[in-house]
């Protein structure tokens, strides 16, 4: 494995303190100056999966109140909410400095029979041939300060390859759907509760853009301050995410300074894994008179 697929691994096995705390690394995952939101989710989940047996989560519910530190650990407290005979439920507060950075619930649900019907996997082209991240970032790298080179190039864990990616600085209006493949091969062999938390952290990976795009808008145009608020995952089945998954994601309204974003990621074969939700901040940066 490479060092990235190390990282992140690592990062979402956290530290037992005491009964019910635990201790994640801040640093790492996919941005230097804070927490990318998808980290604390995925350590959360791992921190309310350590007091939790014989059942998998059926979904979660996070707020995002602060914006992480990666300079120090963050402490995860599990209140273990309900242990039921077929749910269990929990609750996990993120802090740093004192202070939520973020609150979550999670609910775990025994495996039991029961009727099964899913919407069809959009018909899109596979993930063989399509371009992953890095390429498309070396192809355009000499566009932006090389001072922000290094961080721009730096290897990430997660193998990425969009649909049909934008123009990262200049990008045209788009239709909200959009559609990428990702799967880190690392993940082979690793528990399915780790292969939850590992899915947690991608679900945030991309979501937020949907909103962008009927405006034209990407994280590098510098015109739009971006900050997740809110994220909510159910998960339909075990993921196995060494295999390609395809998250297909979309916007159904913006306003206010906020957009909403929905995501549904299937397997190769094309069952349904998990739903997703987020609100996010898409606040205008206006320019200065």
């Amino acid at each position: 494995m490479t060092d990235a697929h190390d990282t992140l691994l690592d990062l979402l096995r956290v530290e037992p303190l005491e009964v019910d705390l635990f201790r994640g690394t801040g640093q790492g995952g996919e941005t230097s100056t804070r927490i990318f939101g998808g980290q604390v989710i995925g350590q959360a989940l791992a921190s309310a999966y350590q007091t939790v047996t014989d059942r998998l989560c059926h979904s979660l519910h996070a707020y995002f109140i602060r914006p992480g530190d990666p300079e120090i650990p963050v402490i995860y407290q599990v209140d273990r909410a309900r242990d039921g005979g077929s749910f269990t439920t929990r609750r996990v507060v993120a802090i740093q400095h004192g202070r939520q950075i973020l609150n979550m619930s999670a609910s775990f649900h025994v495996d039991e029979e029961g009727w099964g019907h899913q919407h069809p996997m959009p018909d899109v082209p596979g993930p063989d041939g399509l371009a992953d991240r890095d390429t498309l970032r070396a192809a355009v790298v000499d566009q932006i300060p090389e001072k922000h080179h290094q961080e721009f190039l730096r290897p990430r864990p997660i193998d990425i390859r969009e649909v049909a990616p934008r123009d990262f600085f200049a990008p045209e209006p788009a239709d909200d759907v959009n559609h990428l493949w990702f799967r880190m091969a690392a993940a082979q062999g690793i528990s399915p509760a780790l292969q939850h938390c590992l899915l947690a952290y991608a679900s945030d990976m991309n979501l937020l853009g949907s909103s962008l795009r009927p405006h034209g808008q990407t994280w590098f145009t510098g015109k739009v301050m971006s900050a997740s608020l809110d994220h909510a995952i159910w998960f339909h089945g075990p993921a196995q995410f060494s295999d390609w998954h395809l998250y297909t994601m979309d916007s159904p309204w913006s306003g206010g300074g906020r957009g909403f974003n929905r995501g549904m990621i299937y397997n190769r074969d094309g069952t349904l894994i998990a739903s997703v939700a987020q609100e996010g901040l898409i606040r205008p940066i206006r320019p200065k008179a």
